[in-house]
């Protein structure tokens, strides 16, 4: 074994970041025997000093982010401040003075992965980020490394634990949506503003990460439709049972058909409770990938949290540290398949739709007829109605989104259509 240690920078020492150093600490003995060589905590950068950071020596706290990734005698610099700015500028300068970089910063990866891996090729080292997708999840080194030789079809999954516990609760105990959120902040699983996960942002930047390692093609932020969570209603959960399903917040990348495109989405979907998805309850996360020779594969576990975060990132960092001893360096981006990415008006799927209309006859042949009309067929139909009012609720056959847009504003035009009530997609068939 090397006696002379490898030198990691920190950058960050929050919630992730001081579980990052505490297991650095107490299993430093495993760490080195595993990499074969110590590795040493060279400095800590954090916004403000002055907090006691237990088992963290104050000499090594800094404010000064830049010159401590500028340093040259860092070996591999672990980013887990997040953010745009400048997580940038601090990541890039470490590859330019010799370091390689591991990092849990799903919005800077999803915006700007392509240059983060050019900046990283450019300069010899390595840029790991198993912890931006799934928490203690594995998935991207088996995406990218154990079905490299594999074809990937679909990767289907619940990449947020704050979303899918609030969504648990709506299904399990009836509550509406502002209830079950208040138990998650109360709770600790929803940050004062909850809008990063409940509008799905969070997940669509772990949705282009995916796509783009799946498929061997570049997807960025923008090429992910987005649809939050905070219009699903506890009335669609009860719809929802009625056709054996509950609803989940799901990030969705899929490759067509003719194998020449690409789509990326995140939307609240019904899915059958048949589904191995469905069964994720609470704050936990699963990925269900589909590819031609492995088949269906599910990867399961806490997708967030201190320690569970840190656990993806020390991984990254022994395989990180085994590289730079070996004078060698891991996988990198792999865009060759260079597919188009295509618009949500091209995604295929079957939807839920719930109409207001006046309780009188001929309702449903005019429902009906409009979606004959934008070639919709539909699948089954449920009428309920009371005291001249009544609720039809529709569902289709696989339609392309952009015919169901067109069968919804013309819906919305019918004298006896009072409103749509809901609209939700129905997957996982």
């Amino acid at each position: 074994m090397r006696t002379r240690p490898l030198k990691v920078a920190l950058l960050g020492c929050g919630v992730v970041g001081s579980e990052v150093a505490r297991i650095m600490t107490t299993h430093a003995d495993d760490l080195a025997a595993r990499i074969g060589a110590p590795v040493e905590l060279a400095g800590v950068a954090v916004r403000r000093t002055g907090k006691d950071r237990e088992g963290i020596d104050p000499a090594l706290v800094t404010t000064d982010a830049t010159a401590l990734v500028k340093r040259g005698d860092i070996d591999v610099v672990v980013e887990v401040i997040g953010g745009i700015e400048p997580a940038r500028t601090l990541i890039t300068t470490a590859f330019e003075h010799g370091a390689s970089v591991v990092s849990a910063n799903k919005a800077l990866l999803a915006q700007d992965g392509a240059a983060l891996h050019a900046a990283a090729d450019a300069n010899g080292k390595d840029l790991y980020y198993e912890a931006a997708v799934a928490g203690a999840i594995p998935l991207i080194r088996p995406l990218r490394e154990s079905l490299a030789g594999d074809k990937v079809n679909r990767v289907l999954g619940i990449v947020n634990g704050t979303t899918n516990f609030i969504l648990d609760k709506m299904d399990s105990t009836g509550a509406g949506y502002q209830e079950a959120l208040d138990e998650a902040t109360a709770l600790g699983y929803a940050e004062a503003d909850p809008t990063a996960d409940v509008e799905g942002f969070d997940a669509a930047a772990k949705a282009a990460i995916l796509a783009g390692i799946a498929f061997h093609t570049r997807v960025r932020l923008d090429d992910v439709y987005r649809e939050g969570m905070t219009e699903v209603t506890a009335a669609d959960f009860r719809s929802a049972k009625e056709m054996g399903c509950t609803i989940k917040l799901l990030a969705i990348c899929e490759r067509s058909k003719d194998g020449t495109s690409v789509t990326a989405r995140v939307h609240p979907a019904m899915i059958p409770l048949s589904h191995p998805l469905a069964s994720v309850r609470g704050a936990y996360n699963a990925v269900f990938v589909e590819s031609d020779a492995a088949g269906q594969l599910m990867f399961y576990g806490p997708g967030a949290g201190g320690s569970p975060t840190a656990s993806a990132v020390l991984g990254d960092l022994v395989a990180v540290c085994r590289n730079r001893l070996s004078g060698a360096t891991g996988p990198g981006e792999s865009a060759y398949a260079d597919l188009t990415v295509s618009p949500m008006g091209d995604v295929v799927t079957r939807y839920h739709i719930s109409l207001d209309v006046a309780d009188k006859p001929g309702v449903l042949a005019q429902v009906a007829t409009v979606f004959a009309e934008h070639g919709v067929s539909i699948d089954t139909v449920r009428q309920q109605g009371k005291d001249g009012e009544a609720s039809l609720v529709v569902v289709t056959h696989r339609a392309f989104d952009a015919s169901l847009s067109g069968t919804v504003e013309a819906l919305r035009k019918l004298d006896t259509v009072r409103g749509v009530a809901s609209i939700m997609r129905v997957e996982g068939e």
